[in-house]
């Protein structure tokens, strides 16, 4: 029994570092429309408003799917939908680097790729979720990081292969890495057998507690696997939810600054600093995500220890960390020096870290095990649709007001997220995580 045990700790762990490439394989090639993105404005002769356009089409295509991409998540083999849809984006990456024109970008990029994306979500964090149960926190704050390293290494392997083989090269080049990696998942990834976990607890651990909760996790598994549920109890279940409720508008307000900082920074040091490509899409990411990453680990521990004395402390970090972000937005949009830019990229990105160890783990507690994919393909929907608003309203902002006034504006949306998600943690937190636990 020890030797299943370990076989079955063993490959937890292998699952959590397949999703960790797969996830920074995702992230990776999201930023690399971002970084080559003066390249392609000037070679298909495009402007500000149309290239905000192609990003927000691609995250309004990826927000009206993934619903859709999480109900089929609670029904399908969540093994090949993960690895088909890297298949799918990865080839749709590909064909991006032979797009002649705003129409074939937007069909190539916004609806093949973001397509192909929307279905990663959902499946992904529900895979690890069922791998992960005491350890859930953790896995989940490790597996953020590969979007820290993802954007990092992209901002700048992109950044050079634009600059010396062209803006095409570089869609060519991550696309290809997307393929062998979704080539490994199908090998190599399985789906979770529910109630297997438990099994080994219930025989191993001396605890009486351990016993009855392993006991639990059995029963809901079967409950999981022997009812069916339709496509919109996600929506039921979330809107039903005020924590979920709460927690999805906050984290619709982290996407929208995200996606803005994301699409438009690179090109603001680039124009306004003078810096290559390179260097632009490098320091733009760099600093943000290289402290997020620490700060990701911290705030995963954190949160395991202080969700033991109460699990509600979960959402106040969250809460925390986008009130401490606030004046380091200002500071990295409106500020003349490089140094003081970089110290607000630095604290933007260790604050928010603080939101992202948290999100899945927090609305997982307050919603039944049964909707977990569907409630997350709901939450995902909505803050990519708010977040897909951003790269066009900056568009249009950056000529009358300038990038340096409109990043620093986007403080205002983590100020009031921020205090919203205060009013969870004081009112309904500790009863929707009661409701769902038996408490």
């Amino acid at each position: 029994m020890n030797i299943v045990k370990n076989k079955s700790d063993n490959y937890k762990w292998e699952v959590l570092v397949l999703l960790w490439i797969a996830f920074f394989v995702n992230q990776a090639d999201r930023q690399v429309f971002n970084v080559v993105l003066p390249l392609i404005k000037d070679d298909l002769s495009l402007s500000d408003v149309q290239i905000g356009t192609i990003a927000t089409a691609f995250n309004l295509i990826y927000a009206l799917l993934v619903p859709m991409a999480g109900y089929i998540g609670d029904l399908f083999s969540r093994k090949w939908i993960v690895s088909l849809s890297i298949l799918f984006w990865s080839v749709a990456t590909m064909f991006t680097g032979l797009s002649n024109g705003m129409i074939m970008l937007i069909v190539m990029r916004s609806v093949a790729t973001g397509g192909g994306e929307a279905f990663f979500g959902p499946s992904n964090y529900a895979l690890l979720a069922s791998y992960h149960k005491d350890t859930r926190s953790f896995a989940m704050s490790i597996h953020q990081t590969s979007y820290y390293v993802g954007v990092i290494l992209s901002g700048f392997v992109a950044g050079y292969i634009g600059q010396h083989y062209g803006w095409r090269s570089a869609f060519l080049v991550f696309g290809a890495i997307g393929v062998i990696h979704a080539v490994i998942m199908i090998i190599r990834l399985k789906d979770k057998r529910e109630g297997s976990e438990g099994k080994v607890n219930s025989e191993e651990v001396n605890s009486e507690k351990r016993i009855v909760n392993s006991e639990k996790r059995i029963v809901n598994s079967e409950k999981v696997k022997s009812e069916k549920i339709s496509l919109f109890e996600g929506f039921r279940v979330l809107f039903t939810t005020p924590t979920a409720v709460m927690l999805t508008i906050g984290f619709s307000g982290l996407i929208f600054v995200l996606t803005g900082y994301l699409t438009w920074m690179p090109t603001y040091l680039f124009e306004e600093f003078n810096m290559s490509l390179a260097e632009a899409g490098f320091h733009s990411m760099f600093y943000t995500h290289l402290f997020a990453f620490f700060g990701v680990m911290i705030a995963g521990k954190l949160s395991d220890k202080l969700a033991g004395k109460n699990p509600a402390n979960r959402i106040l970090l969250q809460a925390g960390g986008l009130l401490f972000a606030v004046p380091f937005i200002v500071l990295m949009g409106n500020s003349g020096t490089l140094t003081a830019i970089y110290i607000g990229f630095a604290g933007f990105g260790f604050a928010r870290a603080f939101f992202d160890a948290n999100t899945y783990t927090v609305l997982y507690d307050v919603i039944p095990e049964k909707y977990h994919s569907s409630a997350s393909g709901v939450m995902i929907m909505l803050g990519f649709a708010v977040g897909s608003l951003s790269p066009v309203i900056l568009g249009l902002m950056k000529p009358v007001l300038g990038l340096s006034f409109s990043i620093s504006s986007l403080a205002v949306i983590w100020l009031v997220c921020g205090l919203l998600m205060v009013v969870a943690y004081k009112f309904f937190y500790n009863r929707d995580y009661a409701k769902i636990h038996n408490i």
